[in-house]
Parts: structure tokens; C-alpha cells; sequence
């Protein structure tokens, strides 16, 4: 399922190119919140929005992000091509805890995986997480029903 999933994001991206691209339109928001912070967050929950996630963006606003969601848990791998900002990516599992956050480079086709079979995860800028003491087993919260507790 893994490299299923890299192949489609490779296909789509190789699509893409990177002459002339442009960024997706922005998507429906969601607020979550982490702790005292206020997380506004675009949602791709469909896979061309999330192949395409936040490639071509020049920046993000303070506090907001992506949240991709997935149709059910699986272990998800990102990477950054064509992708311009440096970003942090917590992986969260079904109950709103985040099970690892990996810190991407721009334009690199490193992955950076999910430590397990998680169904969301949220990019926002490069250190985010960090800057605000958040980690594994940090917890967020979001609209009634998004996060299930255990």
C-alpha cells in the first residue's frame, strides 16, 4: 500500500511539472486546537487535494496549515517536491495524539513517514510543533467527532 501510495503521488506530481504550476485553491477550514493555540487548517480530504497538498505555496499565515485526512489508517509517507516552505508534519492517530512530527526541506524528495497507521496528519511551518513544546502523545482537539477519544 505504501509505495501504491508514492506511485500515485509520483504520477500526479510528474503531471504537475513545475513550470507554470500554481498552488490548489485554497480548501474548506477547520480550527483545531493544540494546547492554548488556535490552528486554522485547510482540509485535504480527497486524494487529488491531498497529492497536491501545499505545493507551489510561497507562504503560510501564522497558525495555519493542512490537515490531510485519510479514508482510514495507514501508514503515510510525504515528501516535498515542488513544495517551497519548510514545513513540520505531525502524524495524529484516530484520537486527536500525535505520533511522531518529522521536519521537511523544500524541494526534496526525502520521505518522511508515519511512525504507524495513523488517518491525519497536519503540516505548518518548520518548527511549529517544536516552538510550542508539541510531540508524541501531544494532543489536539477539533470539531465534535474529527478526533475519537480511546
Amino acid at each position: 500500500m505504501f509505495r501504491a501510495a508514492i506511485g500515485v503521488l509520483a504520477c500526479f506530481a510528474g503531471l504537475l511539472g513545475s513550470a507554470g504550476a500554481q498552488p490548489q485553491p485554497r480548501l474548506p477550514r477547520v480550527e483545531l486546537q493544540a494546547g492554548i493555540h488556535l490552528i486554522k487548517a485547510e482540509v485535504a480530504s480527497e486524494d487529488s487535494t491531498r497529492a497536491m497538498g501545499l505545493m507551489f505555496r510561497e507562504r503560510l499565515g501564522p497558525n495555519e496549515g493542512m490537515l490531510f485526512v485519510f479514508p482510514g489508517k495507514s501508514r503515510q509517507c510525504f515528501w516535498m517536491r515542488n513544495t517551497l516552505i519548510p514545513l513540520s508534519i505531525a502524524f495524529i492517530d484516530d484520537d486527536g495524539s500525535i505520533v511522531n512530527v518529522e521536519d521537511m526541506a523544500p524541494k526534496t524528495e526525502d520521505s518522511h513517514c508515519s511512525a504507524k497507521p495513523i488517518r491525519y496528519a497536519l503540516e505548518m511551518e518548520q518548527g511549529w510543533f517544536g516552538k510550542r513544546g508539541m510531540g508524541p502523545a501531544s494532543r489536539l482537539s477539533g470539531p465534535k467527532g474529527m478526533f475519537a477519544p480511546r
